[in-house]
């Protein structure tokens, strides 16, 4: 058996590292394993709470959807220049009207029915814009001063004070600004709640409770269709409204109630507060008699001293850069997350433009989002990460190609091809969040995750924009969409697969690991 203070020790087959009678390793890795050994009422909660936060993450991610829509139209004249077919911006004002108020959505409210695609597509972009700043300017600071909880908060407040402010826009370039400013906002959400969820739990449950964050987003996603449609006669302003106060008042309780990340406290110099968070989650008695003097050790307490002798908030991102190893699985998990982010967001934000009702059209995509957690979590515990990556990648690319081949008058197979990509992109996505969080050590694993995720806003940017394009030229949507992901998902061949292992806290912890796997 290898040395019990040594930080790689995995238990053999024939130990049982959730019995509390089995030797306590000095490492943290194996204090929270044995402490979180069990999945009580307290981490129950505590994950439903952390995982609030992606269900508004949601909402703003997709609203676009129905406030920036061009509403539908009829004509009022008997003149045989208006007819269904007619370009609206080819008629007299006279000749036709909006089926609904004329505030339905900012197209309606603010006349850009006849304006370019940069326009009516600014502020969608703008949206995603703000999350690739807000990642690259605020991911790295969960892993330095802020901590995951604090910046979360920091980002739940920011998104929907920005959403809520949106309603008293009075123009597209103002909305945009607000857009951009809620994209910043968000965009350290969903990688701190997976973050936080899966560093405050053991081996066993790391997959379950890292899925309740995706779950979250979906059920955001999923309730945007009926808000919308119980407010299909209001404004569009109505929509944010009634995402922004909720969203508000959820803050409260996520900075009262939410508990940080124990594996981040103890890095940075905070053990007793990393002890207090294990006690409450602790499995049994004898392993809470045990904290104290395991967490204070002196090789854990060095430990922790080294790990905050630099006051350089971009520290974690810059040795992301520094060692080759962390630098090739950087690149390629955002070369990953770009083509993955190509279906997964420019599929449902183009709905509108395979002709199918748009109101079922985003439902169909939210339902068929919750297979695909049953399906990751089995594929998690059974199967590899690499080759499920690449399956979802290959067949979701296929679909999309094929999605744009098909003629328009072919609605139900464009649609059914449509719904595939995307339930394959969504499922591949769910696997490299989870994969990424496995690759990287405490230290750089919010800074990581955080690139993973900018590199996916970024393609929403591009999506956004070729949405707009695509309503006249299907290849130039959903067939650029299939292409991209399709080839992305080779790349997962050049990262390890990671199932069954530990967690690692520091950069040199993770590359002895990999050394003994190699040797």
């Amino acid at each position: 058996m290898a040395d019990p203070t040594s930080l790689l020790h995995q238990p053999s087959r024939e130990e049982d590292p959730e019995t509390p009678s089995n030797n306590l390793h000095r490492s943290l890795d194996q204090i929270i394993e044995q402490s979180e050994a069990s999945f009580g009422w307290n981490q129950v909660l505590q994950s439903i709470l952390v995982s609030l936060a992606s269900l508004f993450d949601g909402t703003q991610t997709f609203i676009s959807i129905y406030t920036d829509a061009t509403p539908t139209w009829h004509c009022t004249s008997d003149s045989t220049a208006c007819n269904t077919s007619s370009d609206i911006c080819d008629l007299s004002t006279s000749d036709w009207a909006w089926d609904s108020v004329s505030s339905k959505t900012i197209i309606s409210d603010w006349n850009l029915q006849c304006s370019s695609s940069f326009i009516t597509g600014l502020p969608a972009s703008s949206f995603f814009m703000g999350g690739v700043v807000g990642g690259f300017l605020l991911g790295t600071l969960a892993d330095s001063s802020l901590g995951r909880k604090r910046l979360l908060v920091i980002s739940c407040i920011t998104m929907s004070v920005a959403a809520f402010a949106t309603i008293f826009s009075t123009n597209v370039w103002i909305y945009s600004a607000f857009r951009f400013v809620s994209g910043i906002g968000r965009s350290c959400i969903s990688t701190c709640v997976l973050v936080l969820l899966m560093e405050r739990v053991g081996r066993k449950w790391r997959p379950r409770v890292g899925i309740m964050q995706f779950f979250f987003f979906t059920l955001g996603f999923l309730s945007l269709p009926a808000i919308a449609y119980f407010n299909r006669a209001n404004s569009w302003r109505a929509l944010y409204l009634c995402t922004s106060i909720p969203a508000m008042l959820y803050c409260l309780f996520l900075h009262f109630f939410v508990k940080e990340s124990p594996r981040w406290l103890f890095m940075n110099g905070r053990g007793e507060e990393a002890i207090t968070v294990l006690k409450k989650s602790a499995a049994s008695k004898p392993i809470i008699s045990e904290l104290n003097s395991l967490l204070c050790a002196e090789d854990l307490r060095s430990k922790a001293a080294e790990s905050t002798k630099s006051s350089d908030p971009y520290k974690s991102m810059k040795e992301l850069f520094a060692k080759k190893w962390a630098m090739k699985r950087t690149l390629v998990v955002m070369v990953l997350g770009f083509g993955i982010g190509m279906v997964y967001y420019g599929m449902p934000l183009g709905v509108g433009n395979l002709g199918f009702n748009i109101y079922l059209g985003v439902m169909f995509n939210a339902l068929l989002e919750i297979p695909s957690y049953p399906l990751t979590l089995i594929i998690l515990e059974k199967w590899s990460r690499k080759f499920s990556v690449l399956w979802f990648c290959l067949v979701s690319g296929i679909c999309g190609v094929v999605c744009a081949v098909v003629g328009d008058k072919q609605k139900v197979i464009r649609i059914v091809l449509e719904l595939a990509s995307f339930f394959c992109s969504r499922t591949a996505w769910n696997l490299i969040s989870m994969f990424t969080v496995e690759l990287f050590p405490t230290c750089v694993r919010n800074s990581a995750t955080s690139l993973l995720r900018q590199s996916y806003i970024l393609s929403a940017v591009f999506s956004s924009m070729l949405v707009s394009v695509g309503s006249s030229s299907g290849f130039l949507s959903y067939g650029v969409f299939g292409v991209a992901i399709f080839v992305s998902g080779f790349f997962v061949a050049f990262l390890p697969d990671t199932r069954g292992g530990t967690l690692c806290d520091t950069m040199d912890e993770q590359e002895r690991k990999e050394n003994m796997i190699l040797g």
